[in-house]
C-alpha cells in the first residue's frame, strides 16, 4: 500500500491519485486500505513519514561512513557535503510532496521539524568533533555552516513548497564549490 501509494505520488508529481488506483497498483483490496490507513489522507502521511524515516536512516550512515574516515575538518567537510547533497537529490520529488503537505498539515510539518532538527543534530555532534579547527565562536559557525549547506543544495533541487524543476547547472561542482566555501568560512576568524 505504501510503496504503490508513494510510487503513484512520485509518478504524478502530487497527491493526485485515488485510493482505486492504489488498490490496483499495490493489488491489494480497497478494504484493505481503509482497514489500514481509513483516509487518503492518512495513508500520504504515512507515505511521507516513511520516507523521511528512510531519509534520517540514511544520514545517519553517510554519517557513521564519514566519521570512519575523516581526519580533519578539511576531510569532513566534502565528503558530508557530497554525501548530504546527493540524500537530499534522491529524495528530492519526495521532499518537495512532504514541504507541500507541510504547508497545511500539522501532523507533516512537525515530522518535517524533527527530521530537520535530527538532521541539525547530527552534524552538529560530528562536526564538532573537530572544534579545534573551527576559528571562533564554534556553536554559532557549526549552525551557520549547516544552515548554508542545506539552503544552498535545498535551492539548487528546488525543494520549496511550490516545488518545480530542479534548477539546471552542474551538480558536481555545485557541491565541490559549497564544500570549499563553508571550509573556508568554517576555517577563518572573523
Amino acid at each position: 500500500m505504501l510503496a504503490a501509494a508513494r510510487a503513484l505520488m512520485l509518478e504524478r508529481g502530487s497527491e493526485d491519485f485515488t485510493l482505486i488506483d492504489v488498490e490496483k497498483l499495490g493489488k491489494v483490496s480497497i478494504g484493505s486500505i481503509y482497514l489500514r490507513f481509513n483516509s487518503k489522507d492518512n495513508l500520504v502521511r504515512a507515505v511521507i513519514t516513511e520516507a523521511l524515516a528512510q531519509i534520517r536512516a540514511a544520514e545517519d550512515v553517510l554519517l557513521k561512513q564519514v566519521m570512519a574516515k575523516a581526519t580533519s575538518l578539511e576531510e569532513f567537510i566534502p565528503a558530508y557535503t557530497d554525501g548530504f547533497a546527493e540524500i537530499l537529490k534522491g529524495n528530492a520529488p519526495i521532499l518537495r510532496l512532504s514541504m507541500q503537505r507541510a504547508e497545511d498539515d500539522p501532523v507533516i510539518k512537525e515530522s518535517g521539524r524533527a527530521a530537520a532538527q535530527h538532521s541539525i543534530t547530527q552534524f552538529t555532534e560530528a562536526i564538532t568533533s573537530f572544534s579545534g579547527e573551527i576559528a571562533g565562536q564554534v556553536d554559532m559557525k557549526v549552525f551557520a555552516a549547516y544552515q548554508i549547506i542545506y539552503a544552498v543544495l535545498a535551492r539548487g533541487l528546488n525543494l520549496s513548497p511550490n516545488g518545480g524543476a530542479e534548477q539546471h547547472y552542474q551538480w558536481d561542482m555545485l557541491k565541490r564549490e559549497l564544500g570549499k566555501m563553508v571550509l573556508a568560512y568554517l576555517c577563518t576568524d572573523n
